[in-house]
Parts: C-alpha cells; sequence; structure tokens
C-alpha cells in the first residue's frame, strides 16, 4: 500500500538522535534551544518555544492570550480537532465560520459574520499547506480587538504575498500574534512528534515557556521569594525554582529536537520535492469529469502538506485505489458534525454547507517526498482509469 503520508529520515539524521542518545543529557538540553533558533531564523519569528506536539502548541497559544471561561473563538470547520479543542480546554466557546470553496480555507467574509462581543480569538488553519487570507485576517482581528494564532501545522515552508508584493513566510507572526506548528512523522519536516509556537512578542514567549512547563521558573530575576526567611544560607539556592502559574508538562526532548534540526537542512529540498508531486497530479487529472483538483491562490507559494482533491464519487472510488495498492482516503469530518459538538454546542448538518460539501467529496492522494515519480504517475493513471470505465 502506498501510504498517503510518510516521514523521510536520512542516515545523517538517525546519526543526530543516536548523538543524543548517548549524550549526558536527553532532555531540557541545550538541542531543543538549538531547534527553536534554527525555526524562528528560518520564518523570520523573533520566538520560538518547542513543545510536545501541535496540541500542546495549541493549547499553549491559547492560553498565553489568556482566553478564559465564556470567551469565544472563531476557526475552520475543516480542520483536525486540536484547532477547535484548544479553547475548550481553556473553558471557552469554539465558534466556526465556513470555508471558501475554492482554498477551503475559513473564509474572511464568514469570519467577520461571526464576530460576537464575546469573541477574542481567531484561528484561522492553513488548510493543505495553503496560506488563509492572513492580510484580511489580521486586518479584521486588529478592527475589532482580537487576537490572531495561526495554525500552520500544515504549513512550514509555505510563503505569500501580501497586498504591496511583499513576501512572508508562514511562522513569521507578520499577521498574527502567535503561529504553530506540528511535527508529526505525515508533516513536512518532522521529530517523531512535536510542536512549535512562534510569536514576535517577548510577553508572550515568556507565558508559552512558562505554561510548557508546569508554571515553573528557575530564574532568578522572576523569583517573588528575594528576602525570603525560609532559607538559611544565601537566596537562592541552586536547586530553587518557584511556581508562578498554572502549566503543564509539555515539554520536548533533546533527542526529538536533534531530528527536527537535522530536517530543518531538508526543509526547502521537501516543500519543492512535494511542489513537484503536487503539479505532476494537477497536469495529469485536470479536466477529468467529476475529479476536482485543487488550486493555489495567486502569490501564493504552498508547501502542500496534502493533495486535497475532490470526488463526485469520493467513496466509489477510495474502493477502488484502496484496491489497487493506493492508500487514499478523505479528511477533515468537519468538527461541528463530531457527535461532542453536536452534544454540548446544537451544532446540525447544514449548519456550514461549504465545509460539509468539500468533505462529501473530499479525497487525499498520497504526498510525501519520497514519492517517486512512478508512483505519481502510477496513481494518477489509477484514478484516470476509474473515470474511464
Amino acid at each position: 500500500m502506498i501510504p498517503y503520508g510518510k516521514q523521510d529520515v536520512a542516515a545523517e539524521e538517525i546519526d543526530a538522535v543516536v548523538e543524543i542518545l548517548k549524550a549526558e543529557r536527553l532532555t531540557q538540553g541545550p538541542v531543543i534551544s538549538q531547534f527553536e533558533e534554527a525555526v524562528a531564523a528560518y520564518c523570520g519569528a523573533r520566538h520560538a518555544i518547542a513543545v510536545s506536539n501541535g496540541t500542546a502548541a495549541l493549547h499553549v497559544a491559547a492560553m498565553a492570550i489568556d482566553i478564559k471561561s465564556g470567551d469565544e473563538g472563531i476557526t475552520s470547520p475543516n480542520t483536525f480537532l486540536a484547532s477547535a479543542n484548544c479553547l475548550l480546554f481553556c473553558r471557552a466557546i469554539p465558534r466556526f465560520a465556513d470555508i471558501d470553496p475554492v482554498t477551503n480555507c475559513i473564509d474572511p467574509d464568514k469570519i467577520k459574520k461571526s464576530i460576537t462581543p464575546r469573541t477574542r480569538v481567531i484561528i484561522p488553519i492553513d488548510f493543505a499547506g495553503h496560506p488563509c487570507e492572513m492580510e484580511t485576517i489580521w486586518e479584521l482581528a486588529l478592527e475589532n480587538n482580537l487576537s490572531v494564532i495561526e495554525d500552520a501545522a500544515h504549513a512550514i515552508g509555505t510563503s505569500w504575498a501580501d497586498h504591496q508584493g511583499d513576501w512572508h513566510k508562514a511562522g513569521a507572526c507578520s499577521h498574527s500574534h502567535l503561529t504553530i506548528f506540528s511535527f508529526h512523522p505525515v508533516k513536512t519536516i518532522t521529530a517523531g512528534e512535536g510542536g512549535m509556537i512562534l510569536t514576535n512578542d517577548p510577553g508572550l514567549a515568556a507565558k508559552c515557556r512558562l505554561l510548557r512547563n508546569h508554571g515553573i521558573t528557575r530564574k532568578p530575576t522572576k523569583f517573588t521569594h528575594q528576602n525570603s526567611a525560609i532559607f538559611d544560607k544565601q537566596f537562592p539556592p541552586p536547586w530553587y525554582y518557584e511556581m508562578h502559574t498554572l502549566g503543564y508538562n509539555y515539554r520536548i526532548t533533546d533527542f526529538q529536537c536533534a531530528l527536527g534540526l537535522a530536517q530543518m537542512e531538508r526543509l526547502d529540498q521537501f516543500v519543492t520535492r512535494r511542489r513537484e508531486i503536487w503539479t505532476q497530479y494537477s497536469s495529469a487529472l485536470e479536466g477529468i469529469e467529476g475529479f476536482q483538483i485543487p488550486v493555489e491562490r495567486e502569490a501564493t507559494r504552498s508547501a502542500w502538506h496534502l493533495y486535497a482533491a475532490q470526488a463526485d464519487e469520493r467513496d466509489e472510488l477510495l474502493k477502488f485505489l484502496h484496491e489497487k495498492g493506493i492508500g487514499a482516503h478523505a479528511m477533515y469530518i468537519p468538527i461541528h458534525l463530531q457527535p461532542y459538538y453536536q452534544k454540548h454546542f446544537s451544532y446540525e448538518v447544514g449548519d456550514f454547507p461549504y465545509a460539509e460539501a468539500y468533505f462529501k467529496k473530499s479525497i487525499i492522494l498520497p504526498l510525501y517526498p519520497s514519492l517517486t515519480d512512478a508512483q505519481a504517475e502510477y496513481i494518477t493513471n489509477q484514478v484516470k482509469t476509474y473515470y474511464q470505465n
């Protein structure tokens, strides 16, 4: 079976992990900050905070902007559950805005209509690696005094141009307060698992670092017990720490970061190969009646985490491709149709028709750097064979 996604780990990257496994520190060591610095430098952001996974990154980001019980946040129904669940973790209320039927990313016009006096944050999703209309979303957020957390879990390596023609990378936080990445094995680069939060705000960065580690600080300049009488010797002793807020154990290991750091060396190569495969698919499949290829907006260079097409006979086509050894599948089930969300928020079929219409036809074809041209040709030939029969 040709999988829909697959990590690409080279021998030198394995060696980098082994080197850390032989070292003195497996966690909370220097490789974590090296990985953070590499990602921040690549994206053009001032601060990067590595965490255990993309869901943790979303949760920490939401906590960092002080999302609280009763607040509302707006996100896309066409995404993985974590994009909305991070609001629930903070006892806030997830609200949804429908997608643009062309890009399948959240529609800024629908966001505007969904804002209420309780709205605190917008969480746009760079679906399949294609960037949202971040410039428009940013302007909308500023007009309404809202925070923006860009969920770029699919989009490390993606770039886009603003209305002035200036280019921005996903993760630069030029049009968001915080941006998150995921390093799951099917993403463009992997750390096994892992996530990253990026921001240009030093205050938000400090909060994120505190929240990922139990709310604990070991920095003497941050201690509140500067003249504590509970110590006999000079304060602070070297083992001292303080908990300043309720945080979580969302730390990542050094050996994961060693893999991620090594993969950063090949990020541009991975993006180039993904775009080649995406182009090969689109060139071969364009014009097939009943099969809709994905599109890329002008002034956009997507990293293409997914090849997200649409098929009128989606389930029948998926069955056919599976029989041919092709691991195509559908994603995502719109969040508002999940039993939990229907039970607790009374969402119904028809609430977000564009997201629902997309999912009914959604088909994801295999896309990863080690997929060969011959495999890609085999996949497109099988799709064409199905529609010729």
